[in-house]
């Protein structure tokens, strides 16, 4: 029988520790809020519902996860709390409920998916609760196993006896419940501990007075690390990073120096890439097979044809194509310009709101002159056409193909197929100008 998933993601936490007006969650990892990395992880179970738990006034980050629902906790007292105010949501629910947390954002689909087959292998089983072993277990909940190795209860680190805190099994955090059942056990939660708050943890022990088991399912620590401050944000992003430098290498990519090359959580690179060192990628970029990243780049929202080269020290804004063979040279910035197959902007050039033909040239120094103050122009640029350095391209314009502009030019008119555009003054030699000058410049300084 194929049973249906429901998922609950704790995000009403306001973290104070963070000292930011922004909600804990939405404080990103690899460009992407780290609730939206639990519920994509989440959504990759095709559950037919996810309920996001949200602390009052909290509408940024209501409109955040949309189109997902929202469930307001009112006043903070504990997790148990935080999932009672999703209850009106899963009135009648059969299937499974996933108990997720908005700052865990490196819990992977395949953990969640552990979850639920355990829980619904064994009949008897009405939770599942993650596991894990850390080296330097400190305040984490810890795990008491029954001699068949079913979960008898989670301890509190601040309720922990001596003994139980030398068990290095700790809660993970994430639950899997029958829905059936899940919200008649909270409703028995106490709040009789140090903290006076609802314990998810309180569960395994209600669960057992129904004749219910609880398993624990270990899982690597990293997927239920969580973040509390800006220095578990660092940590988080670096554990992340890697885990993402390890894909694009697995795919094909070739990082020569992998620490010093930062992905975006989207970011999509093709067999046989080079990304050399100090590369950075902001979100929706794809980078197509051969293509070379050299150092020191910062590309967001492009896309970058086989074979292409970008670099040293290039940027690419978001609405950039650059095509097959195409070179995007040193202090080259490009926003929302698509460069034609074989395109060369070798270096000191700015190309916003372009569209440049096949092999084209664009000399040294040349500006796309776009905006006027008020709004965006485009310009365009044929094929084969030759833009001379220090050429100001003033928008709306056209270049058409084949066509040259001189260097040093201001082209503020069309150019026709083949033509020469050019547009500055004529250049006036004065004789012995500059030796009279310096004369009386010195006789002033003597003098």
């Amino acid at each position: 029988m194929n049973r249906k998933i429901g998922c609950i993601v704790l995000a009403a936490g306001e973290g104070k520790r963070m000292k930011s007006a922004l909600p804990k969650p939405l404080h990103q990892v690899a460009g992407r809020a780290m609730v939206l990395h639990v519920i994509a992880a989440a959504e990759a179970l095709s559950p037919e519902k996810i309920v996001v738990v949200v602390g009052p006034g909290m509408k940024q980050m209501e409109d955040a996860v949309r189109p997902h629902k929202t469930a307001v906790q009112q006043q903070v007292n504990g997790t148990g709390g935080a999932v009672i105010a999703a209850k009106e949501h899963f009135r009648n629910f059969d299937g499974d409920i996933l108990i997720l947390y908005g700052d865990t954002p490196l819990v992977t689909t395949a953990t969640l998916q552990r979850m639920i087959d355990i829980r619904r292998q064994f009949p008897a089983v009405g939770l599942t609760f993650s596991g894990m072993r850390v080296t330097e277990p400190n305040n984490y909940g810890r795990m008491v196993l029954d001699e068949d190795g079913t979960l008898r209860k989670i301890v509190e680190f601040r309720d922990a006896t001596a003994e139980e805190k030398k068990i290095t099994l700790c809660n993970g955090g994430i639950v899997s419940a029958d829905g059936a059942k899940l919200f008649d056990w909270l409703d028995q939660i106490g709040n009789d501990n140090a903290q006076g708050e609802y314990y998810l943890t309180d569960l395994p022990l209600i669960a057992r007075k129904d004749n219910r088991l609880t398993h624990v399912v270990e899982v690597p620590a990293e997927e239920m690390d969580g973040v509390n401050s800006r220095i578990d944000l660092a940590r988080i992003e670096k554990l992340c990073q890697n885990r993402l430098r390890a894909r694009h290498m697995l795919n094909g990519a070739t990082l020569i120096d992998p620490e010093t090359v930062y992905f975006s959580f989207d970011t999509q690179t093709g067999r046989d890439v080079v990304i050399e060192p100090n590369v950075f990628f902001g979100a929706n970029v794809t980078v197509h097979d051969g293509a070379h990243i050299l150092a020191h780049c910062h590309i967001a929202g492009a896309e970058i044809g086989a074979g292409a080269s970008v670099g040293p020290f290039a940027r690419l804004r978001p609405g950039t194509k650059i095509g097959k063979g195409a070179k995007v040279g040193n202090f080259v910035e490009a926003k929302n310009a698509r460069l034609g197959d074989g395109v060369k902007a070798g270096h000191l050039s700015y190309l916003g709101d372009a569209e440049i033909g096949e092999n084209a040239n664009i000399g040294a120094g040349t500006i796309t002159c776009n905006y006027d103050g008020f709004e965006k122009h485009q310009t365009k640029i044929g094929k084969d056409a030759f833009i001379g350095s220090n050429t100001a391209l003033i928008a709306p314009v056209s270049v058409g193909d084949g066509a040259i502009t001189a260097a040093g030019s201001a082209i503020g008119e069309d150019v026709p197929a083949g033509a020469l555009g050019l547009a500055r003054a004529a250049q006036v030699n004065k004789t012995g100008w500059a030796k009279a000058f310096r004369n009386e410049k010195t006789k002033k300084k003597d003098g």
